[in-house]
């Protein structure tokens, strides 16, 4: 088992090293863009999950870019979280029937000029959920760049009935951020169903998904930054 901080390192430097990265830069500290981004936005697609979906939650960061675009373009509503989580209507809906912008409409800069900010109770059930990833092993362990809230949203999601196991989770990177080495991952840590590389499609046998907000696991500083935790704490 190998240190996640150590994992995240070597990967980011990689990336640079390499010329593989892509804006921005540096590729630390961040889901890192990569070259190949939208050839395994394309394979990703090609999944029925993905072709069949009314509604995606995805994240915001460089890398999948284009498979958002690629969602909007193929009908799919996608709801891309509001940064941090920072307010009670923690989300934005970007319904695709509704914009006119398909190409602005999924970066992280203008979402909330096309979108429509939602609480949570007022998404309706998702057929899939798209994230970003700094490491990600065959059995769908993920790293992410080591804040959290990936997972939580998912946990979030989870407490209103949104995902369940079923919910097929989808990550797109870059072939080296493929690992060989087993990851290490804590309980509230959403396993990766699919994963996209420009050059494969990776279906994993990851299991359960983590079954709502791991309330140990958030510090007070935690829980008063993001409001939608006072309606759902024990």
């Amino acid at each position: 088992m190998a240190d996640k901080d150590a994992i995240r390192t070597r990967l980011w430097d990689r990336l640079e090293r390499d010329g593989i990265a892509r804006f921005p830069f540096p590729p630390h500290g961040r889901i890192s863009n990569f070259d190949g981004a939208r050839a395994a936005a394309e394979r990703a697609m090609a999944l029925p999950e993905l072709a069949s979906a009314a509604a995606v939650k995805a994240n915001p960061d460089a890398p999948q870019l284009p498979l958002r675009r690629r969602l909007l373009k193929n009908g799919t509503t996608v709801y891309m979280a509001v940064p941090r989580l920072a307010e009670a209507a923690c989300f934005v809906e970007l319904d695709p029937a509704e914009l006119s912008d398909l190409d602005a409409a999924p970066t992280v800069s203008h979402m909330d000029d096309h979108g429509t900010r939602l609480g949570p109770d007022a998404l309706p059930k998702l057929d899939a959920i798209v994230v970003g990833s700094v490491a990600v092993d065959a059995s769908g362990a993920r790293i992410g760049k080591g804040e959290g809230y990936s997972d939580l949203e998912y946990a979030i999601l989870r407490e209103f009935g949104l995902v369940d196991d079923d919910t097929t989770t989808v990550t797109t990177v870059h072939d080296t951020q493929v690992v060989e080495e087993t990851l290490t991952t804590d309980a509230h840590d959403v396993p990766i169903d699919v994963v996209c590389t420009p050059t494969r499609t990776i279906r994993t046998d990851a299991g359960s998904k983590p079954a709502g907000i791991d309330w140990s696991a958030l510090d007070e500083a935690r829980r008063e930054e993001i409001p939608i935790l006072d309606r759902l704490a024990p």
